[in-house]
């Protein structure tokens, strides 16, 4: 697509401003077989995943257990829903390479894809901040948690999730910010474009995104260093801490998972928008294939996730490490607690 032809940036589509003229492919970068398989083998993936919690739903009687099946869902149902929303429009493109002057003249699909874009990519960064503070809230105050925590409140939580991410991607549409075709041709996302607009959206952004993968690290290392503690308490135990172990490894994977995903992309956009191009309306050729390489890195993310629930789990976990017994559970820290506290909390777990 050469939009180089039009001699009027005026006379673009707003999406379409600023690109840098050119329709070559620059090689492998713009392989159509990438998106294809990457997006079959994706979708199969979270499907087969939501398969397994909610079959692991059905037999979980543990309020903390459930209510953390319950972010795990909301994180299948994000990526699973990314990777159909997005693959609907890269994977056409690529193999029709219809022409988004003529398709799009309004932007309106660009648009749209731009927020999927900016939702499904910030929503799996703030799930898995709002999972890390939960298990963290869970491990150092168990008792209030059980009582307050159900699977209700759970979803309701997922859904204030999604609120927010949703309303980031709305701010563009509003006016902070544009979205623009990027290169290959196949995608829109926040431009990288030096004005006061793109710069703060751009900023914001990956400076969210960067602080929900920096708290996860936080409250993660935290619940850690606690159950370091309890494998090696000797009191009774009050429940089982297999459970507890297994939602921390589920939730360290995310975490490492998201954070070599996602940090080379938040990383490169902050930098890239506090840059000087010589020329504010054209981005350099390299940005943009970085960009695109950054931008592949980040939705392996929507892969990897889903084979963390299906491969750390205790019957799989127990499989490889036939040895692994039950220890101690997080209640053992606080041998001090009421007779009547734990009463409750009993009452609670029977009612589940």
């Amino acid at each position: 697509m050469e939009f180089g032809n039009f001699s009027d940036p005026s006379q673009l589509s707003s999406c379409l401003r600023g690109k840098n003229g050119s329709g070559e492919n620059r090689g492998h970068l713009a392989s159509p077989w990438f998106s294809t398989i990457f997006a079959l083998i994706g979708l199969c993936s979270n499907l087969f995943a939501f398969c397994v919690l909610v079959n692991s739903s059905r037999k979980m009687h543990s309020r903390a257990r459930s209510s953390f099946l319950v972010f795990l869902c909301g994180l299948v149902v994000t990526d699973f829903m990314g990777l159909l929303v997005t693959s609907c429009i890269v994977v056409p493109y690529h193999f029709i390479q219809f022409d988004w002057r003529s398709v799009d003249p309004g932007c309106h699909l660009c648009n749209f894809m731009g927020l999927a874009m900016v939702f499904f990519g910030q929503c799996p960064l703030l799930l898995g901040a709002t999972m890390a503070a939960e298990r963290f809230v869970g491990i150092y105050r168990p008792f209030s948690r059980s009582v307050n925590m159900s699977k209700r409140r759970a979803w309701i939580l997922v859904g204030l999730v999604w609120a927010l991410g949703f309303f980031l991607g709305l701010l563009p549409i509003l006016g902070l910010g544009d979205y623009t075709l990027q290169f290959p041709n196949s995608w829109c996302f926040l431009t990288l474009l030096h004005d006061a607009g793109n710069i703060t959206f751009c900023l914001i952004f990956a400076l969210l995104g960067i602080f929900c993968v920096g708290l996860s690290f936080v409250l993660n290392t935290f619940s850690v260093v606690t159950l370091c503690r309890v494998y090696h308490d000797s009191e009774s135990v009050q429940r089982r801490r297999d459970s507890e172990v297994e939602m921390m490894v589920q939730l360290l994977g995310i975490m490492v998972i998201a954070s070599c995903c996602w940090l080379p992309l938040l990383i490169f956009i902050v930098q890239t928008a506090l840059q000087d191009f010589l020329d504010s309306n054209w981005i350099p050729p390299k940005t943009e294939e970085w960009l695109l390489i950054y931008l592949r890195m980040a939705t392996w993310n929507q892969i990897l996730d889903p084979w963390v629930y299906i491969l750390f789990r205790r019957a799989v976990l127990k499989r490889i490490y036939p040895s692994l017994k039950t220890r101690p559970s997080i209640i053992s820290l606080y041998p001090v607690l009421n007779t009547s506290l734990r009463q409750k909390f009993t009452q609670e777990s029977v009612l589940q």
